[in-house]
């Protein structure tokens, strides 16, 4: 016998990959407003705009960024194509690529130094955590083409600067900053420290074991617990600076001392990338740890050696946009949902042919109006009307298509009054200025 009872389907749904997520319309609202502040800070000190594709050559990151750092090691995307089998990758951060760019395009022939924003979107395949996703956006600095300490106090002041503007309290920023000096007198505190780590080495966490043995300072980055009290007795990297990255990093914190910005000295700050030299800093909110910076960056002198350009220096800065988001939101800082002060309602598929060019008309005398030009009914429609909070509602239905008018119907009051289809722009203009 045949069970004719219905089976549930055993196809899922398209769901998307684990660590993204969707932006939707409520949630951009925060996005726009973080990069229409940027705009407004950046490009007043003569930042401009920049984009990068999202997929870059392997080779960049494993060149510039560095092979044994963890964002190369374990979180890139590989992407290999089809016609050549080139390996590409889905970029994991924004500097190197920028730096890619300054030397393709021969920037470094224009006005020294060039300066750069971004916002775009990166990728690490690392685990999905709260508020850390897969795909995730960064807001960044770069300025590339000097050495000078100048530059390196004008990122963290515009850091500061911006973080402000979003609504952060000065009260609650604080820098933390450090110099790991250049490739010249790091060698001397490398040795230093492998020496003092070797000492430790039963104690440390699979990651920095290897680390010992394939990028000594990468060891200053770990975040594993465990390492915490043998990174807080390692060797101070700043006694073992030269005298021109002494001069440099003391001239950086004199700057910050003039601009009132306070910092303190984290001698165990040293970022997860290969190109930084000299100065490296964080910005986090007073009574955070170094997990939860609100943004990072410092100097890469050797950036643009390293990708075969001319000796550049540069610094930079980058901010997890989703990880702003977050703090936005605890501020209570909201959006106002859609609104418009016109809605037009039209039935019948005469009036709908009609709505087209008369909404082209509204648009062409910067009148704002809504609309639903679906088969919707009188009540629904108004119902949506209701929902973008409209002042006023037009009506136009088959009788008013008849005699070329449209229904004006006052929200507020009730009131309606017929009016000339030709005459709308100018009578509905007039109970807009009205209003205001």
């Amino acid at each position: 016998m045949k069970n004719n009872s219905k089976r549930k389907s055993s196809v899922k749904i398209v769901q998307k990959p684990r660590g993204m997520k969707d932006i939707l319309p409520s949630e951009y609202s925060y996005y726009d407003f973080i990069l229409k502040t940027a705009k407004k800070i950046f490009e007043y000190y003569n930042y401009q705009r920049i984009e990068t594709p999202v997929l870059e050559k392997a080779e960049l990151f494993l060149r510039g960024v560095g092979k044994d750092t963890d964002v190369v090691h374990k979180e890139m995307y590989f992407v290999k194509t089809k016609e050549k089998g080139e390996l590409l990758v889905l970029k994991p951060e924004g500097t190197a690529p920028v730096a890619r760019a300054y030397i393709e395009n021969a920037l470094f022939n224009e006005p020294q130094p060039v300066k750069f924003y971004y916002f775009s979107p990166f990728f690490r395949h690392e685990k999905p955590q709260a508020h850390r996703f897969r795909q995730f956006y960064q807001l960044g600095l770069e300025a590339i083409g000097s050495d000078d300490s100048a530059l390196d106090v004008q990122i963290i002041f515009l850091s500061w600067l911006f973080l402000e503007s979003l609504g952060f309290s000065k009260k609650n920023l604080v820098i933390k900053i450090n110099s790991i000096g250049c490739s010249s007198c790091r060698h001397n505190y490398i040795k230093n420290l492998v020496k003092y780590y070797n000492l430790k080495k039963k104690y440390l966490c699979s990651d920095c074991k290897r680390r010992l043995k394939t990028n000594p300072l990468r060891l200053l980055d770990c975040k594993n617990e465990k390492c915490q009290p043998i990174k807080e007795s390692a060797p101070n990297i700043l006694d073992y600076l030269c005298e021109n990255c002494r001069v440099h990093f003391k001239s950086v914190l004199e700057s910050l001392d003039n601009l009132g910005i306070p910092y303190f000295l984290d001698k165990t700050l040293a970022r997860g990338f290969d190109y930084y030299t000299r100065t490296v800093f964080e910005v986090f909110k007073e009574g955070e740890d170094k997990l939860s910076a609100l943004g990072g960056g410092g100097r890469y002198d050797d950036l643009v050696k390293m990708l075969k350009g001319p000796k550049k220096g540069g610094a930079g800065v980058a901010f997890g946009v989703e990880r702003l988001i977050e703090e936005i939101k605890l501020m209570g800082k909201k959006f106002p949902s859609p609104h418009c002060d016109v809605f037009l309602i039209q039935l019948g598929d005469k009036a709908k042919n009609i709505a087209f060019s008369l909404l082209e008309r509204f648009r062409k005398e910067g009148i704002m109006v809504g609309e639903n030009l679906g088969k919707e009914s009188l009540k629904n429609q108004l119902r949506y009307a209701n929902r973008l909070k409209a002042k006023y509602v037009l009506i136009l239905g088959q009788q008013e298509v008849i005699d070329e008018t449209i229904i004006l119907k006052d929200m507020t009051s009730g009131l309606q009054e017929v009016v000339p289809l030709d005459k709308i722009e100018e009578v509905l203009k007039k109970y807009l200025e009205t209003k205001i």
